[in-house]
């Protein structure tokens, strides 16, 4: 079974969510998404600046079995990335909820956070 901390919120698509207070949220691959990507070898980052849609493609994890695409799991603004990815793309696989998030939103104030999945809906999911 993967690790699905408690304290985040996930996406059908294998992202999660974390609060860091105010309207500031990381982002990142879940242990599930890593484990059967495999080996992760490359990864595109979300622009720095740029507006994110909830469910559109941010970026790109590219492993030695395939390319996958990584998805908004919210709406708003990157403001800061993990450039240390570029570099280490394999601390997604090592630690995929601590050193290995991707980046940081500035949630839009309209965004509804009540469409992410809980951990137990999570783990539902990939049962």
């Amino acid at each position: 079974m993967s690790n699905t901390p408690a304290n985040l919120s996930y996406t059908k698509e294998h992202e999660w969510v974390e609060s860091l207070g105010g309207n500031l949220y990381r982002i990142g691959i879940t242990d599930y998404a890593q484990s059967a990507l495999g080996d992760i070898v490359y990864i595109q980052l979300p622009k720095l600046d740029s507006a994110v849609k909830y469910e559109s493609v941010c970026g790109e994890v590219e492993s030695t079995k395939s390319v996958s695409e990584i998805y908004a799991p919210i709406s708003g603004k990157i403001i800061k990335i993990n450039s240390e990815l570029d570099a280490s793309p394999e601390k997604i696989n090592t630690d995929p909820y601590g050193s290995g998030w991707i980046a940081e939103i500035e949630i839009s104030p309209d965004f509804d956070l009540t469409t992410l999945l809980s951990a137990a809906d999570y783990q539902k999911l990939t049962a």
